[in-house]
């Protein structure tokens, strides 16, 4: 579901009608007078086999001020950025308005894909309003009616190339996860090149400095910076070739996001769409640098976010800012670690990389960083050593015995790379402590040097059968029956 659909246009066009049909839940509040829809309504959308988002926006007005008016159409203008496809709806009936005439125009610009559709279509009193809609310079329109469902089949048809043409897109800028190996621990590593660069997404609260910190990295203020918290608003992502002093350089394609406050304080949808945005981009990253202020670090919110990007299998390194500002910096340093492996045990061994965005100290300890994070997330362990492994864990601190019966562990494998996921064969996995599972996460990290990392371990059971079982009865059988025809 990777098409964004943003139905746009005057108040009282149809918009939240034609959102609740697409949608098939009556979401959004709908009336006759105008202005009823205010802030941005976001549902999952279902048309025949066709699934995307669908965005339902205020109507369009002709103001740019800090009135009400203005800042809904700016947040309007603000789903039109995001969204793949705008759906502008003009009203059959009345026809094309010099305010329809004034937002075709901005569509044009601003806008990838624009599907003009001429609304309450229905009946012949719209055919007027029909073609005066070609003069808007946006192609033939679609007839539709919100409320009677009437040209839903037309709209499909404009829909679907579009539709995929997102996914195939979002496969192409997708990075390569979870990828199988087979059993004899091998698999394609997808190697960084400049058309599959390294994904990384730079994550942290408000004002932590990300921006200034990607404008150090790439040489250039190409991001707005300043003082004030929340100025970014977009997940704007940069490509670069991030080069070391040796002149060896990486492709990467840096994400800055914006800062992601706690859930309760974030109230303007603004805000939410911008949270959104990050996520999505944590999603879409290989390896996530979650960057904190050297003042206020590892505050509940930033516990969250590399939670977050954990739980998401992605490779994480952590970075302090604002270092060049630091008094005492070996004993801030020494309580950071302290607080990060308390605070963090599900990312042990993650780096942790001071750096000062304002002066560029630390870059080349931030680069060498995420390049080890990602060779950790793609490392691969041969079967025979897992397995020898799994046989000393085994002696230093056998498994539980619940009700008496001891847990066996029998053989152990790497299912897959990017994060490194293992499979464990064994009897009762339902009755496996969770404490049992850590140890044997812990001594993977450590034994394998894969410090950091999210670690994803199964436990698969086998029952009690034996392979073998029956076959000596069979054996003897057929040794007995071939004694007696020779007799």
């Amino acid at each position: 579901m990777s098409l964004t659909l943003a139905i746009v246009g005057r108040p009282n066009v149809g918009k939240s009608t034609l959102f609740n049909r697409l949608v098939g839940k009556r979401l959004a509040l709908v009336d006759d007078q105008p202005g009823v829809t205010r802030d941005l309504r976001e549902g999952q959308g279902r048309l025949g086999d066709l699934r995307f988002t669908v965005i339902d926006t205020a109507g369009l007005e002709d103001a740019t001020d800090d009135s009400l008016e203005g800042r809904m159409r700016r947040l309007t203008e603000r789903a039109v950025d995001m969204a793949d496809v705008c759906l502008f709806m003009i009203d059959a009936r009345v026809g094309v308005t010099p305010t329809d005439e004034l937002f075709a125009e901005i569509l044009r610009k601003r806008s990838k894909h624009v599907i003009l559709a001429a609304n309450k279509a229905e009946g012949n009193a719209a055919d007027a309003g029909v073609l005066e809609a070609y003069n808007l310079g946006l192609g033939e329109p679609v007839r539709l009616s919100g409320e009677h469902g009437e040209g839903m089949t037309d709209l499909y048809s404009q829909l679907m190339p579009l539709a995929d043409a997102a996914e195939e897109q979002a496969v192409e800028d997708a990075p390569e996860t979870d990828i199988e190996l087979d059993e004899d621990g091998e698999g394609e590593t997808p190697p960084i090149t400049a058309e599959k660069p390294l994904q990384v997404a730079v994550v942290g609260r408000p004002n932590a400095g990300k921006s200034t910190l990607i404008n150090k990295i790439i040489g250039e203020d190409r991001l707005l910076t300043g003082p004030e918290a929340g100025i970014t608003r977009d997940a704007i992502s940069l490509r670069i070739d991030w080069a070391d002093p040796d002149g060896d350089s990486t492709p990467m394609r840096i994400f800055d996001t914006a800062g992601m406050r706690k859930k309760a304080k974030v109230q303007e949808k603004l805000e939410k769409l911008s949270v959104s945005d990050g996520l999505r981009a944590v999603k879409f990253a290989e390896v996530v640098v979650v960057l904190l202020d050297a003042a206020i670090p590892f505050e509940q919110q930033d516990l969250r976010i590399a939670d977050l990007a954990e739980r998401e299998g992605r490779a994480v390194v952590v970075a302090i800012n604002k270092w060049d500002i630091e008094e005492d910096k070996q004993e801030k340093l020494r309580d950071l670690k302290e607080s990060f492996e308390r605070l963090l045990p599900q990312l042990r061994g993650a780096p942790l990389v001071t750096v000062s965005a304002k002066t560029g100290r630390g870059l080349e300890r931030l680069r060498a960083a995420i390049l080890r994070a990602h060779d950790i997330w793609n490392r691969r362990v041969p079967t025979a050593a897992l397995n020898r492994w799994l046989t000393a864990m085994l002696e230093q601190h056998p498994p539980p015995a619940p009700q008496g019966r001891r847990i066996k562990l029998r053989y152990m494998t790497q299912a897959k790379t990017r994060p490194p996921g293992f499979v464990v064969m064994c009897s009762h996995p339902d009755k496996m402590p969770a404490s049992y599972t850590r140890y044997l996460v812990n001594g993977l990290r450590e034994s394998f040097d894969m410090p950091g990392t999210p670690i994803r371990l199964t436990l698969r059971g086998q029952g009690d059968k034996n392979p073998y079982k029956g076959r000596r009865k069979k054996n003897a059988g057929a040794l007995a029956k071939h004694l007696k025809g020779r007799a």
